[in-house]
């Protein structure tokens, strides 16, 4: 293990580690799904200065694209939607989630499946509403992703995306084993690789969490996989792309105390906690 690893270990101890899906369900507290239904009000609240619930799904036919566990998908389903249909490319999903929709009653109106939203099965104008929380930052193909959201939707529907951009403190998406805010923008990537490796090895999920986090690049090197390093400017680059209106945008600050300061350049990639945007399909 490299000096730098060591140092990122050593510093590790100094810092709480955030709440984790991961960690609670390790302690036998809360299933990873069960805690993503808890936090499906949260997910909404960004939008509600927009829409509100029932507007974003009282009878409509939904699409959540990168739903995870699929506990936000059924949380929205109790809004009253017509149909919700969560994906997500990791194949274990979709059997955890509809399992999760069957407990909660929600079965004759909430299914998941796997598949890429870059490709994605279902025919034109098929989707009156479509929300990707916490999925643009993941999506291997982001253009290519959002103009399959843009013809699965109906005309006048609207996609609600929110996303926390890359320099976020916690933006690299290993906060279930290194507590260090903004670790990312102080560590090389093999770096975060060698100290995450080590920190989970003994974790009864630990090798789960590596294969889920990291892969491998053509010369054989790791690298993190699971995130696409989406930064704000990227983002409104990939906007400027997009033919169809944004009818809504918001930057959210870590804290209202440090909105002057998410609003500088240098500044707000790192003190920007919310990328909010909704568009309404023409």
């Amino acid at each position: 293990m490299s000096v730098s690893s060591q140092l990122l270990i050593g510093m590790n101890r100094l810092f709480p580690l955030p709440v984790h899906p991961f960690n609670l369900a390790n302690n036998g507290e809360m299933s990873y799904t069960e805690w993503q239904f808890q936090k499906g009000d949260q997910t909404i609240q960004f939008f509600l200065p927009f829409h509100s619930q029932e507007q974003m799904f009282r009878d409509k036919t939904v699409l959540d694209i990168g739903c995870g566990g699929g506990g936000k998908t059924c949380y929205y389903a109790t809004y009253g939607s017509k149909k919700m249909i969560g994906i997500d490319i990791v194949p274990h999903y979709a059997e955890e989630g509809n399992a999760f929709a069957k407990e909660k009653g929600l079965a004759d109106v909430v299914s998941f499946m796997t598949g890429d939203a870059a490709r994605m099965i279902f025919e034109d104008n098929t989707f009156d509403t479509i929300i990707m929380n916490d999925a643009m930052e993941h999506v291997g193909e982001p253009e290519k992703t959002l103009e399959e959201c843009f013809r699965v939707l109906k005309p006048g529907g609207h996609l609600y995306i929110n996303f926390p951009p890359y320099y976020h403190p916690y933006g690299a998406h290993l906060s279930d084993a290194i507590g260090i805010p903004w670790v990312h923008a102080l560590f090389s990537e093999q770096a975060l690789i060698d100290a995450y490796k080590e920190l989970v090895r003994d974790l009864p999920d630990g090798s789960d969490r590596i294969s889920f986090r990291f892969d491998k690049r053509p010369d054989g090197s790791d690298t993190i996989s699971y995130i696409n390093r989406m930064t704000i400017k990227r983002f409104r680059r990939i906007q400027q792309g997009v033919t169809q209106p944004a009818v809504y945008q918001k930057e959210i600050p870590l804290r209202s105390q440090l909105q002057g300061l998410a609003q500088l350049p240098g500044f707000r990639e790192f003190f920007v906690k919310m990328v909010v945007c909704v568009y309404q399909k023409r």
